[in-house]
């Protein structure tokens, strides 16, 4: 099923407004990558608006860490969710996306990036 990011055709009262024009293929948008917790790392690049490419993160198993004290970025495994702003049951779920709170292989991180759209897990080491 294909997302419609257009102009709505009801106006604010519940009555349909007269369409000027057909829909376009500029206004189709895309079902949410729910990047997972993997065991091995699967992308796709996608074609995305004005010919550029997208990569999609469907699951990953490593992040790049970045440690503040040594200022350094390491590449280590992710072994759970601990926590995600974005909705309590991605926890469950083993769902990645900014902001989310992993536990790796040298301590919590925070996701910065983000895996759906730019097809690696960037985090930041917390203190």
């Amino acid at each position: 099923m294909t997302i419609f990011q257009g102009k709505s055709g009801k106006k604010p009262t519940g009555g349909s407004l007269k369409q000027s024009r057909k829909k376009r293929r500029f206004e189709l948008g895309r079902e949410p990558t729910l990047t997972k917790l993997g065991t091995k790392t699967e992308r796709k690049v996608i074609r995305t608006m004005g010919g550029n490419s997208k990569v999609i993160l469907f699951t990953a198993e490593t992040a790049n860490v970045y440690d503040a004290n040594e200022k350094k970025i390491k590449k280590v495994k992710i072994i759970t969710v601990k926590a995600n702003p974005a909705n309590s049951h991605y926890v469950q779920r083993n769902i990645i996306n900014k902001g989310t709170v992993i536990a790796t292989e040298i301590g919590e991180a925070v996701v910065t990036s983000r895996p759906g759209q730019d097809g690696v897990v960037n985090a930041k080491l917390l203190k």
